[in-house]
C-alpha cells in the first residue's frame, strides 16, 4: 500500500520543493509556491497535472476524480490506496514539471538522458539512476557532490547507498 511517506519522498526529490503541512491536516508540496501535490487527513492524494495527463489517471484510475477551480480542471484526486508506488512517482513528476518554472523543468528534465560517465566528472560507476538524479538536481561536478551530506544524497530518487560510496570514494 501507498504511504504519505512515499509521497513525500517523490514530491522531495526534485529541486526547490518545499512541503506544507495545516492544521486541517493537509499536507501540501510546493514548488516555488506552486503546489504540485498534496494529501489530505482522509488519505486523498490530488495532483495538479495537465489535462492530458489528468484523463489518462482519470481512465486509468475508477477511484479517480477531476480536480477543478471553479469550472477550470486543474489535475485530478485519488486515493492514496488506489495508487501505487511506480504510478505515483510517475505522475508526481508530471505534477511537479507541469508546476515547476520552465528553466527548472528543463533542467530536471535534461536530466532523464544524462548517461553515467559524460556528466561532468561524475564516476560512471554510480549508474544511469544516481547521474540521472544528480543530474536532475542540477549537480555535475564532484565539487557539488561534496557540499551534500549523505542524507541529501539519500534523499534524491535514484541516489542508494552504493552510489553514495562511490561518490566519497571519488571525491576521497
Amino acid at each position: 500500500m501507498t504511504t504519505l511517506a512515499q509521497l513525500r519522498k517523490a514530491a522531495l526529490s526534485y529541486p526547490e520543493t518545499v512541503e506544507h503541512a495545516d492544521d486541517s491536516g493537509i499536507v501540501a508540496f510546493t514548488v516555488r509556491d506552486k503546489r504540485f501535490a498534496s494529501m489530505s487527513k482522509d488519505s486523498l492524494v490530488e495532483l495538479r497535472l495537465p489535462a492530458p495527463d489528468a484523463n489518462e489517471v482519470l481512465a486509468t484510475h475508477p477511484s479517480a476524480q477531476p480536480l477543478a477551480r471553479g469550472a477550470t480542471p486543474i489535475g485530478v484526486r485519488v486515493p492514496i490506496r488506489d495508487i501505487n508506488g511506480q504510478q505515483l512517482n510517475h505522475w508526481v513528476r508530471r505534477a511537479w514539471l507541469s508546476q515547476a518554472p520552465k528553466p527548472l523543468a528543463a533542467q530536471v528534465a535534461a536530466g532523464n538522458s544524462a548517461t553515467p560517465g559524460e556528466v561532468g566528472d561524475l564516476p560512471k560507476a554510480i549508474g544511469a539512476p544516481a547521474t540521472r538524479a544528480l543530474t536532475s538536481a542540477g549537480i555535475t561536478t564532484l565539487a557539488q557532490v561534496a557540499a551534500l551530506t549523505d542524507t541529501e544524497l539519500l534523499a534524491m530518487h535514484g541516489v542508494g547507498p552504493r552510489a553514495v560510496r562511490i561518490l566519497r570514494e571519488a571525491l576521497a
